[in-house]
């Protein structure tokens, strides 16, 4: 199974259960100067979370773009 089929079952999942798809938010946020990239997929509910837009459904999913960074410390000083 592709991770692409596999992230659609996870959003037919929460839908069939009444919940709101929303989008995922961009890895790099181009309008918030306050965060540098989206680390828990959280970024697109700030402004319910500070009370700034007011919460219009009660359950939502979505799924988050993911960046891992690997960096290789076998040749660090000790």
């Amino acid at each position: 199974m592709k991770s692409l089929e596999i992230r659609q079952q996870f959003l037919n999942f929460f839908e069939e259960k009444s919940h709101k798809i929303v989008p995922s938010a961009p890895i790099v946020l181009k309008d918030d100067p306050t965060l540098m990239f989206t680390n828990a997929g959280m970024n697109q509910f700030k402004e319910f979370f500070l009370g700034q837009r007011e919460v219009t459904n009660s359950r939502v999913a979505d799924t988050q773009k993911c960046c891992v960074f690997l960096v290789n410390t076998t040749n660090w000083k000790k």
